[in-house]
């Protein structure tokens, strides 16, 4: 029989994807011998090989976040992913869920809990500030949470968010900590098991440098006994960390099929994770701080400044710059692209109000930080005649 429509024309020629530098607020570059690893022949998501890789990813991945939980896998999916499976394994109806909202990601957490049927409360702050520890203090004790979230690394304000010490409250007050490292793992200091956190996942594409598609996650002891405690099933089957778990090896039964996982976003995963044990956490955290400090001297340079203005709350991956009066955001950014180097625009609460650029694995170095603030003073010079100072 004859087909109803014909093949499309544009499948008929090869496609072409154009080498950019990614200076946004990711994804970001991946090393070659990352991308090479993601072009390494296929196995079955049970074979003995691949297997063996998912092992090594597990453990890479429980360095990286510093801790010894076993329920420690990658969900297939990218970050938002991450967020709705801690969630939606945590949250029974009417769990009282405390949200830190300082910018998007807050935003979203407390809307995902809202679909699980939590009962949402927040606590929020100006985008460009982080929570003090009185404050979230203060806010375990008014709302009784069963959860709080919050966000190390804020990508839509460029904030980082102090975790060290919150767990320790959490615990004091029978909560539970989830916290999203999706901007920060790899570039800012974290310490799953000595902070006390309970629940804490990622996304390959930004400090990891693979491509997007994969969300590493772990849940500590603490968040375990909830799962297995809870009275109603989880509400995601993809989700299921009782499923995962197994096909991760987590647990002391044979793996069973679950689903098929990304094989090769797996392998591109793995090495991207080789590299960061080959560089050590401690030097990839300081290259990353170095790099920012190095961008926001330049930025002083082109009289341009970061939206946080304490220095202490600026992440090292992702800075929010300040968009002077009389520029048009849209056509720096554009004509920056032109260049072929992205820089990013503001998100949720900092549309139109900030640029972001991103410092992230294999481009967090000075040459690299150099070529953005190039890029950046003369795509601001076509866009405004607002004066803008040359590098020095």
């Amino acid at each position: 029989m004859a087909v109803d429509y014909q093949p499309p024309e544009c499948l008929s020629k090869p496609i072409e994807v154009p080498s950019k530098l990614l200076m946004g607020a990711g994804p970001s570059n991946a090393a070659e011998n990352v991308l090479r690893a993601g072009s390494l022949p296929l196995l079955g998501h049970l074979h003995t090989e691949f297997v063996q890789i998912m092992d090594d990813v597990k453990q890479g991945i429980q360095y990286a976040f510093q801790t010894k939980n076993n329920l420690t896998l990658a969900i297939s999916g990218t970050g938002h992913a991450g967020m709705e499976a801690a969630l939606c394994n945590l949250i029974e109806r009417n769990d009282v869920v405390l949200v830190g909202i300082n910018g998007i990601w807050g935003e979203r957490a407390a809307d995902m809990a809202n679909r699980q049927g939590a009962d949402v409360r927040t606590i929020t702050k100006t985008a460009g500030e982080n929570f003090k520890m009185g404050e979230i203090e203060a806010a375990l004790v008014q709302h009784k949470p069963a959860i709080l979230f919050l966000a190390q690394g804020e990508s839509s304000t460029g904030v980082v968010q102090p975790i060290e010490g919150v767990g320790a409250l959490c615990s004091k007050y029978g909560c539970l900590l989830l916290v999203d490292t999706v901007a920060s793992l790899g570039g800012e200091p974290f310490y799953m098991d000595r902070w006390q956190v309970d629940v804490v996942y990622t996304g390959s594409q930004k400090v990891l440098g693979a491509p997007p598609g994969t969300a590493p996650i772990s849940f500590g002891p603490r968040a375990v006994a909830k799962i297995a405690a809870r009275k109603t099933p989880i509400s995601s089957f993809y989700f299921d960390m009782n499923w995962l778990g197994n096909y991760w090896g987590c647990d002391s039964q044979p793996r069973k099929y679950h689903h098929t996982a990304p094989i090769s976003s797996i392998y591109a995963l793995r090495e991207a994770l080789a590299l960061l044990a080959n560089e050590g956490l401690e030097n990839s955290w300081n290259r990353h701080r170095q790099c920012r400090d190095r961008l926001i001297n330049g930025l002083a340079k082109l009289n341009l400044k970061p939206l946080a203005s304490d220095h202490a709350a600026r992440l090292t991956c992702i800075t929010a710059i300040q968009v002077p009066d009389g520029v048009d955001w849209k056509s720096v950014t554009t004509h920056a692209m032109s260049m072929r180097v992205e820089i990013a625009g503001g998100l949720g609460p900092t549309a139109g109000r900030i640029w972001r650029v991103g410092l992230m694995g294999q481009n967090a170095t000075d040459e690299r930080v150099d070529r953005v603030l190039d890029v950046l003073a003369e795509s601001i010079k076509s866009s405004t005649t607002a004066p803008v100072m040359g590098r020095l």
